[in-house]
């Protein structure tokens, strides 16, 4: 399939802010082979909207009086919260009763990134910061942690949530450890394991997220194009080096996914990422989407990326089984007690 990245946009991309705001004359270290060095563990946590709010147009960066006013926003925000959070205990006001679906709350969250970014997105391309409008007739499915989400479509393309818990293919392909709700591909920060480890060799190189222990193993040479016909779920990932940038393109996708955010199949999607070493603590991730069955027009990211001292541990994810089990043994059991657990 013809590729839609137009030559201008790539070349913005590549010379961004994001660049010319670090150290130009930087020049990555060197691994035995000579190549740009990615290993290590990164994080790539962030509190920047994937999106970008309508009110900064086409702006890419945050003046430092726009950082400012900014942050007196959120902690004047976070005051009030706060305030209401002790008036409830303070009016010993009634706490709801019965069985009770909740979320995780906000002390399992990692949504602050390490060092300084001042993006008001991560979208570069729609230069407005947003997702482009979907093709007429593109499939739609939002989940949810706390609710099911009433749909009949099977299977369940989102990742958080279910749409029943009659069995198994009903919940999300998180619930079920098939793919994490952030690793992608392409990754993407968001609520915590919000870590990716980088492992080279020669020809070689494995990318190994956190959430849900992914690792493609991508081969940094030519090699035949995979059959049209095998399809996987995190697609067959072929790379090469442009100058000191890893450039991973992906194909192959099995279509049980949505192609970004709650929309489309990824069957026709093609991914194009790239891994560049910006400092000795810094790789900036880009990411660009092109799906013409989804998408009018293709997506590009950046995600700065900051190395840690930590090891990358197993995410040792049970719903799929232990977890799975007692999902479904729950609701028969809310079902033969009349419990309304859905609050509808």
């Amino acid at each position: 399939m013809k590729s839609r990245i137009p030559v201008l946009v790539a070349a913005l991309v590549l010379t961004s802010n994001a660049f010319s705001q670090g150290n130009t004359s930087f020049k990555a270290p060197r691994n035995e082979w000579g190549q740009p060095d990615l290993n290590g563990v990164w994080n790539f946590a962030s509190n920047t909207p994937m999106q970008r709010p309508e009110r900064w147009g086409e702006q890419e960066f945050l003046t430092p009086e726009q950082l400012e006013e900014e942050l007196a926003r959120q902690e004047a925000a976070a005051r009030a919260a706060d305030e209401r959070a002790a008036l409830a205990v303070e009016l010993d006001a009634d706490l709801p009763t019965g069985p009770q679906v909740l979320g995780y709350n906000d002390f399992w969250f990692e949504t602050q990134g390490l060092g300084e970014n001042v993006r008001t997105s991560h979208i570069v391309y729609p230069f407005n910061g947003r997702i482009p409008a979907a093709i007429e007739g593109a499939q739609v499915q939002r989940g949810n942690q706390i609710t099911d989400t009433p749909n009949e479509i099977r299977p369940v393309y989102f990742t958080v949530g279910g749409i029943s818990k009659d069995g198994p293919e009903d919940r999300g392909l998180s619930e079920r450890c098939i793919v994490g709700f952030n690793s992608g591909p392409p990754f993407v920060p968001s609520l915590y394991n919000n870590n990716v480890q980088l492992v080279q060799d020669r020809n070689n190189i494995v990318i190994l997220t956190e959430m849900i222990h992914d690792a493609r193993i991508v081969a940094i040479s030519e090699k035949p194009a995979l059959d049209d016909q095998i399809r996987l779920w995190s697609g067959d990932s072929t790379g090469y080096w442009d100058g000191d940038t890893l450039v991973v393109e992906t194909k192959n996708f099995n279509g049980y996914r949505q192609t970004f955010s709650s929309t489309g199949k990824n069957y026709d999607m093609v991914l194009t990422e790239k891994f560049t070493r910006t400092a000795l603590d810094e790789v900036t991730y880009e990411f660009t989407i092109d799906d013409p069955s989804t998408f009018t027009d293709i997506i590009s990211a950046v995600v700065p990326m900051t190395k840690t001292s930590g090891q990358l541990y197993e995410y040792a994810c049970h719903e799929g089984n232990y977890g799975m089990l007692n999902t479904l043994r729950g609701a028969r059991v809310a079902e033969e007690n009349g419990w309304d657990l859905e609050g509808r």
